[in-house]
């Protein structure tokens, strides 16, 4: 049985992702690579990080796509509630998510994974499409081990 082309473009992402990450570089020189090879891979309508600044917002990071809002409330838009749950949320049609924060018309669908670190919440990774119903359980499964290997990259201590 062969993979799905999609599946494979992971597998591929995984190993430039883990030759990219640079334990000598800063925080955000890695996660702003690893924002540029998912974009340069899937060419995503929107893809970065948000972190969790002192204030307790989400508070945008390294990013590639369109201009974004720059600050989330706790439990707020899908990657506020994914900070809350603990939890990846796949939302195949974000007009459908109440609470949606629409940064941009464009977004139909979107993914967030949350950025995990001693059980806190220090991020999300963040991926909006213009397609509806994008993402599914194959992008869960692959961002997830992505954002595996960089909780210690984080610039603020939980």
């Amino acid at each position: 049985m062969t993979e799905s082309p999609k599946i494979e473009q992971y597998k591929q992402l995984i190993v430039q992702v883990q030759a990219l990450i640079d334990p000598e570089c800063s925080w955000l020189a890695n996660y702003a690579n690893v924002i540029a090879a998912i974009q340069s891979t899937f060419h995503h309508w929107w893809c970065g990080f948000y972190f969790v600044n002192q204030r307790q917002e989400l508070e945008l990071g390294p990013f590639q796509g369109p201009v974004a809002c720059t600050l989330i409330g706790f439990n707020q838009g899908v990657c506020g509630s994914s900070w809350a749950r603990k939890e990846t949320i796949l939302v195949p049609d974000v007009h459908q998510f109440e609470g949606h924060i629409a940064c941009s018309s464009e977004s139909n669908s979107e993914i967030v994974v949350p950025v995990i670190q001693n059980n806190h919440v220090i991020g999300v990774l963040d991926i909006d499409s213009v397609n509806f119903g994008e993402f599914d359980e194959i992008d869960q499964h692959y961002l997830e081990l992505i954002v595996e290997l960089l909780p210690e990259m984080h610039p603020v201590h939980v």
